[in-house]
């Protein structure tokens, strides 16, 4: 992914959010299960805690709770996130 393109869909929540449900889509048509699709999503949060500043308040806050999450909060929250995303797909 080009620079401009993740800059593209990290400014903006709802590109964020559209980006996720397209991911999970494929995934589903893959055959991938609820725990995959919640692993992948704890995967992209784990880089975004890591690699990117927050550019929006919705980030921001999905950071802070990742950043003070343990295992099976992030486990939990990381459903939350494929939830939210399947609902604005």
């Amino acid at each position: 992914m080009s620079s401009d393109q993740k800059q593209d869909i990290l400014n903006s929540f709802d590109e964020f959010q559209n980006y996720l449900s397209d991911k999970i889509n494929k995934g589903e048509k893959l055959g991938l299960s609820e725990n995959q699709l919640a692993k992948g999503a704890e995967r992209v949060a784990e880089y975004l805690k890591n690699h990117e500043d927050p550019k929006n308040t919705e980030e921001k806050l999905l950071q802070e709770l990742w950043k003070v999450s343990d295992d099976d909060e992030k486990h939990h929250l990381a459903h939350v996130l494929v939830k939210l995303a399947r609902k604005e797909g």
